[in-house]
């Protein structure tokens, strides 16, 4: 038992086991739906549209 609770993880194995939830991909959906980007005359220019 004392083994489970002293064994650390390495930064790789942390890595592999990270998902993003259900609202973090909804959120970024949404926002990649309503964002606008305009290039005019080598200008860009960026509007949320809600």
């Amino acid at each position: 038992m004392r083994k489970l609770y002293t064994k650390k993880q390495s930064k790789k194995d942390e890595l592999k086991n990270l998902e993003p939830s259900k609202e973090t991909i909804q959120f970024l959906l949404s926002y990649s739906k309503n964002l606008r980007i305009v290039d005019f005359q080598g200008i860009k220019f960026e509007s949320i549209l809600n």
